[in-house]
Order: C-alpha cells, then structure tokens, then sequence
C-alpha cells in the first residue's frame, strides 16, 4: 500500500471517527443506554487511535527506509485497517442493532490491532538509518 493511499485513508477514518464520536455524544444519548454508548465509544477511540496510526504509517513511508521497514510499516497499516472494519464496526454495530452476533467479530479486530502494533515494532527494529 503507498503512503498516499494511507495518508487518506488515515485521514478519513480520523474525520469519520470525530463525526461518529458527536453522533455518539449528541445524537445516540436519547435511543441508547448508557452501557451502549459506552460500546459505541469505545470503538470511536479505537477507530481514532488507529487512525493515527495509520497516518503515521503513511508518513513513514515517505522516508527512504529499506524496503524491509517500508513492507513491515505498510503491512501493520492494513492490519490496522481490517482492525477498525472489524473492532469499531463491530461495537458501531453492536451498540445501534444490539444484534449479539456482532460481538465475537471484536476480539479479531483486537488481534488484528496487535499484530499491527507488533509489526510496527519490527518494521522500526529494521530501521538502521534514514537516508536523505
């Protein structure tokens, strides 16, 4: 995946959290209980945070890295991506349907995050210097 392409979506997925998270605040305050907008909450935070992550995944591989770091960088951000699809979309869904069956769909977004998190610390183990 290129760094433009991560950059937006990266982006993306920060605007659309911000949004999600007022919706939560404002407009789901009435229709759901406060466990639920709790689930919902909670995969706005992680949909932020991840976001982030994304960003700087993008921005990393503007560098001129070795191609090792630049593959590990670009395949932690698409685990970070399937990880909001799966973990914040689950609790998103969750939280507006309460259709259970959306529950065990969260734990492999959650290990989706994490296998990101630890390519993201193999891929900056590779780094041996940034070349200008």
């Amino acid at each position: 995946m290129q760094s433009r392409q991560l950059l937006a979506i990266g982006g993306l997925l920060s605007g659309l959290g911000v949004a999600l998270g007022a919706l939560g605040a404002h407009g789901l305050k009435t229709l759901l209980s406060p466990y639920l907008i709790e689930v919902f909450n909670t995969g706005v935070l992680y949909q932020l945070i991840h976001a982030l992550a994304i960003l700087l995944c993008g921005l990393l591989l503007q560098l001129k890295l070795s191609s090792k770091s630049q593959k590990y960088f670009a395949l932690a951000a698409i685990c970070f991506i399937i990880g909001v699809f799966c973990f914040s979309g689950s609790l998103y869904a969750l939280a507006l349907t309460s259709i259970k069956w959306f529950g065990p769909i969260t734990p492999l977004g959650g290990l989706s995050f994490m296998l990101g998190w630890g390519l993201f610390v193999y891929a900056a183990l590779q780094i041996k210097e940034v070349k200008q």
